[in-house]
């Protein structure tokens, strides 16, 4: 079986998440230490593609937190995203739906954030409407949410600069890629190698569409929400930056269709925020997006995250199929 085969999307999930046992002693010591108690149970995450700790830890005292940890014995690049986490916690408005950052602990090699406990439930998929309905009712809101002053986040433009030129990369890389790239993904990668010009094009302009100072998440899928019964919770934050005020519902979108949540273009015009949005910035901001996807998709699997790459080879045939309704 190959990324880019068309079965059930796969699941987003690292398969191989630390649990308590697995954290060396002193990070346990400096986590209850900072967390105040002694650690008594713990209830792990079950989505996410962190290869980490992510756990509710029930304290001694009768209090939980949520505890993230990870080093780079699991995987090297993700030390950096928990510190990227935390530097984007403070510019979080309270408004923002967000559990918040009550500590977090670095030695230079663990990098351990405790967050607020927040209890609730995955969207169940396939995606039903009422779940939806909740997850855009939060994105419309924070689509007119801008950073807290002064903060850390720099303009999505900056930081998608590398990864949004999936279809460039492709065009410049080894023959045999693309021909891979076209065969695996049956009729869409066809598609793609077909039109791989224009779509190097129409990828290269992509920050201009970009562009704003909203606040974006820009990692928004099922995975990264927690629904209870009053509040829709959006968690795992350390994309975040400013751009342009339609963009998390943009990229969002290709992972909601690709889990049965409907027709993405439909839903997206159904929006407030994407009335004013022209068919060219759209089309530009899914093209990179698409490439990203498509790129990513065939490269070796990341240490310890076995189920990326198929994850983003469905995403990639996702935002093509989006991509060519649009024309």
């Amino acid at each position: 079986m190959t990324a880019w085969d068309r079965t059930e999307p796969p699941v987003a999930f690292s398969g191989s998440r630390l649990g308590w046992q697995d954290l060396p002693r002193p990070v346990r010591a400096r986590i209850a230490e900072r967390a105040g108690a002694e650690v008594i149970a713990e209830t792990g995450a079950t989505s996410g593609f962190s290869p980490g700790f992510a756990s509710v830890l029930e304290l001694g005292d009768g209090r939980e937190v949520f505890v993230k940890a990870v080093s780079s014995e699991q995987n090297p690049h993700s030390p950096e995203l928990a510190r990227r986490e935390i530097a984007v916690a403070p510019a979080l408005p309270d408004d923002v739906p967000a559990p918040r950052l009550l500590w977090s602990d670095d030695d230079g090699t663990w990098v351990v954030l405790a967050f607020e406990a927040v209890h609730g439930r995955s969207p169940v998929l396939p995606w039903r409407p009422d779940d939806l309905v909740r997850v855009l009712a939060v994105l419309d809101a924070l689509a007119t949410t801008a950073p807290v002053e002064p903060h850390a986040l720099e303009p999505v433009t900056a930081t998608l600069a590398e990864e949004f030129t999936g279809w460039r990369r492709l065009a410049d890389g080894p023959v045999e890629l693309v021909r891979q790239a076209a065969g695996l993904a049956g009729e869409p990668g066809a598609w793609a190698l077909e039109h791989l010009d224009e779509l190097v094009e129409r990828e290269a302009g992509w920050a201009r569409a970009a562009a704003g100072d909203a606040l974006v998440h820009g990692d928004l899928r099922a995975d990264n929400v927690i629904l209870d019964d009053a509040t829709c919770w959006l968690v795992d934050w350390p994309h975040a930056g400013v751009g342009a005020a339609w963009l998390d519902l943009a990229l969002m979108l290709p992972s909601v269709a690709m889990q049965g949540g409907g027709d993405p273009d439909v839903i997206f015009r159904a929006q407030r925020v994407a009335a004013d949005v022209d068919d060219e910035a759209l089309r530009a901001v899914l093209t990179a997006l698409a490439g990203y996807f498509a790129h990513g998709a065939l490269q070796p699997a990341p240490p310890g995250i076995p189920n990326l790459r198929r994850f983003q080879a469905a995403q990639a045939l996702a935002t093509i199929g989006w991509l060519r309704a649009l024309g």
